[in-house]
């Protein structure tokens, strides 16, 4: 099967199948503060936003650990409990160790449905058994190697307070049991990212200390024929996932939006980026100037704006410039074949995270996650530290879910907020960007303050004093935010908008509302409808 069949295949069963997303990575020399940065989308038609959790402890032997596949809650079998196990938070531990992921699918016969151990299930487990970055490659492939993978191709970002890896593994299609995979280990000053399409290509087979990779990686290629050439110009990417336009546009096309953000000179990628041909751009590259946590969380949001790819620009975007476009990916029309963008920020995602990790930072504080559900576009972040023993009712796994509405849950309350924007969004932003970035800054400083005063506190009274804040923080957001929801919907019903003075919505002296502001449209849609109908609608 050509690989764009395959991806278009792999597209259209994504929500069912797996996750579609992204991941981007800065090290703790590439960063404002010293922090190694993660972030992670989980884009799907059928997640529910909410933060998992499952508490660390000694066990017994004999114990088995249940698996479960992440995406379809298919039970897969048991494996053998190890003696200890750590706290999970998320995707993060409470060593602060990160992980997350993106599904990139590859060559069709070598998807393993033998396997116990399914790519969420990995994620979940090692969180579970590692405490660094490097045991958590040793964990994954060890797991895999033991217990058989269930997933189809996998890129993985992989991190502690003192480094990050990507590493990338796909398995042997029930021929042999396991995976062939390679990691590699991001340079401190560089950023990094991979978002549904394999970034490893060539790699050094000589840097133990940077670059891992399974015995078998380049054999197993030439095995089943997927590569003949040398091992030093052996390509990971090219010899499993294999290189098309529409999934360097769709998917690799999100990496380039970061690294375009933080790097110079990344046009000369465009014609890879946009049309799959010439060179690839690198795995990582140095950036102009230092990535700070907020400047993930707006990564997050990208649209690919002021870029050829800028979604406000073409006539998808409509008379409100909506940076979205409704599934499915791709059309035709007259048997010709089109796509839509593919952004960062896309209403199906079910949670993202921005995991901030530092070394310098109080032990319970070690990891941050600055978590938020929906739309990364128009969620709040809010932070959960690897310290915290409970999760915050509003984010807790059993609030709500995809078919039952909750107002208490912030999933809910960021989707009443950004599904009201998406009809009419470039009148609504600017409201919703007051309401968010206050709540973030506010976020922010209370953070930088438990950082200063954490050290003079008991291991106890810290703990205590981290849960209270990361519950205090979720009932403020989703307050504030069916609060917003609420005047949204309010400002702008019927196309109009309130008028509004000194924060309040006018009214005439006898208490009726004033006369609204007719929203209408922009100049280019008015154009738009002068030159498709003519004189159908002209005033003559």
């Amino acid at each position: 099967m050509k690989m764009k069949s395959l991806f278009l295949a792999m597209a259209a069963l994504l929500p069912v199948e797996a996750f579609a997303c992204t991941s981007l990575i800065a090290g703790k020399k590439a960063t404002a503060d010293g922090s190694v940065l993660v972030t992670y989308a989980a884009d799907s038609h059928t997640l529910y936003g909410e933060l998992y959790n499952r508490p660390g402890g000694k066990h017994s032997a004999g114990e088995v650990r249940k698996i479960v596949e992440w995406d379809t809650g298919k039970y897969l079998g048991d494996i053998p409990q190890v003696a200890e196990t750590y706290t999970t938070i998320g995707n993060m531990n409470e060593h602060g160790l990160t992980i997350s992921e993106s599904t990139w699918g590859g060559r069709e016969e070598l998807a393993d449905t033998t396997g116990i151990m399914d790519y969420g299930s990995l994620i979940y487990v090692t969180l579970e058994r590692a405490r660094t970055a490097r045991e958590a490659i040793k964990v994954m492939t060890d797991l895999v190697k033991d217990y058989g993978y269930h997933s189809s191709g996998e890129s993985f970002s992989i991190a502690d307070s003192e480094e990050a890896w990507v590493m990338e593994l796909i398995g042997k299609g029930g021929k042999e049991k396991g995976a062939v995979w390679v990691a590699r280990r991001i340079p401190d000053d560089c950023i990094s990212g991979h978002a549904n399409h394999p970034r490893i290509h060539k790699f050094p087979l000589n840097d133990k200390e940077n670059t891992i990779y399974s015995p078998d990686v380049i054999d197993f290629a030439r095995k089943m024929g997927y590569y003949k050439g040398k091992d030093e110009d052996f390509s990971f990417s090219l010899a499993y996932g294999e290189l098309d336009a529409t999934a360097t546009r769709g998917c690799d096309g999100r990496v380039w939006s970061y690294f375009n953000r933080f790097s110079d000179g990344m046009d000369a990628y465009l014609p890879y980026v946009m049309h799959g041909e010439g060179e690839a751009f690198p795995l990582w590259v140095k950036p102009n100037r230092k990535v700070s946590v907020n400047d993930m969380k707006w990564m997050m949001r990208d649209h690919f704006e002021g870029t050829p790819m800028d979604m406000t620009q073409d006539i998808g975007a409509g008379p409100y410039a909506v940076p979205y476009r409704w599934r499915p990916m791709t059309f035709k029309v007259d048997d010709k074949e089109y796509l839509n963008e593919r952004a960062i920020a896309t209403q199906q995602t079910g949670f993202s995270f921005v995991s901030q990790m530092n070394s310098a930072h109080p032990e319970l504080m070690r990891g941050i996650l600055w978590f938020g559900v929906d739309d990364a576009n128009t969620c709040v972040y809010v932070p959960m530290y690897n310290g915290i023993t409970s999760i915050p009712h509003e984010f807790a796994v059993g609030n709500g879910d995809l078919l039952t509405l909750s107002w208490d849950a912030a999933f809910w309350v960021t989707s009443y907020v950004a599904n009201q924007a998406y009809h009419q969004y470039s009148k609504m932003i600017d409201d919703i960007r007051k309401v968010q970035k206050a709540e973030e800054a506010t976020l922010e400083g209370e953070v930088d303050k438990f950082i200063a005063e954490l050290p003079s506190m008991d291991a106890a009274t810290a703990r205590q004093r981290l849960n209270a804040h990361s519950a205090d923080a979720s009932k403020r957001y989703v307050k504030r935010y069916k609060d917003l929801g609420d005047y949204l919907l309010v400002k702008y019903m019927d196309g109009n908008i309130k008028r509004e003075k000194d924060g309040k919505f006018e009214r005439t002296p006898e208490g009726m509302p004033v006369s609204p502001i007719y929203g209408g449209y922009d100049e280019r849609y008015y154009r738009s409808i002068a030159d498709q109908t003519g004189d159908h609608l002209r005033i003559k």
